[in-house]
């Protein structure tokens, strides 16, 4: 089942969370976070409009989250939205990923949104098929630009267009 992202949600979503900073250099966090430091960051997004996450649930527990968030502050990114999806590992390869963010623009359509934007650590190939298959192409890549893990990573950026 998707559905919107509740606030009971938040021990396991931050959960997946803290395993990707721990462990991966998918996210450029570095901290885990306490739910307590990560209720402002649920709290940003709403039922309606441009900023919405979206939670994939099976057997009464989250599996993981896609989003959209404002991409930039100034008015005129407004028609902009960034978006970012996290898995629990184990439900890697089952189509989850694709089912939630497929959701999550099916919902963008609707509103005020012109391009979505993906920042992905590379090297990712999963991440990279993933927003290719949902109809993502790459705009361009910073070469190191996040420091994690003793060492420099790059991040390949990715629009898809909304009609």
């Amino acid at each position: 089942m998707i559905r919107p992202a509740r606030e009971d949600d938040l021990p396991r979503l931050t959960e997946i969370y803290n395993h990707y900073i721990r462990e991966t250099a998918i996210t450029f966090e570095v901290e885990p976070y306490t739910i307590e430091g990560r209720r402002p960051w649920l709290s940003q997004f709403a039922a309606t409009g441009r900023y919405r996450i979206l939670v994939a649930e099976a057997d009464g527990q989250a599996l993981g989250w896609a989003n959209s968030r404002r991409f930039h502050e100034r008015a005129a990114y407004d028609p902009t939205v960034e978006t970012s999806i996290y898995l629990d590992p184990a439900q890697r390869g089952q189509r989850i990923g694709t089912r939630l963010y497929g959701a999550l623009f099916d919902l963008l359509r609707r509103e005020d949104v012109h391009r979505a934007i993906g920042g992905i650590t590379l090297p990712n190939a999963a991440s990279v098929a993933l927003h290719r298959k949902l109809g993502f192409t790459p705009v361009g890549v910073m070469r190191e630009v996040g420091r994690k893990f003793g060492r420099f990573w790059d991040v390949g950026w990715f629009q898809k267009e909304l009609p």
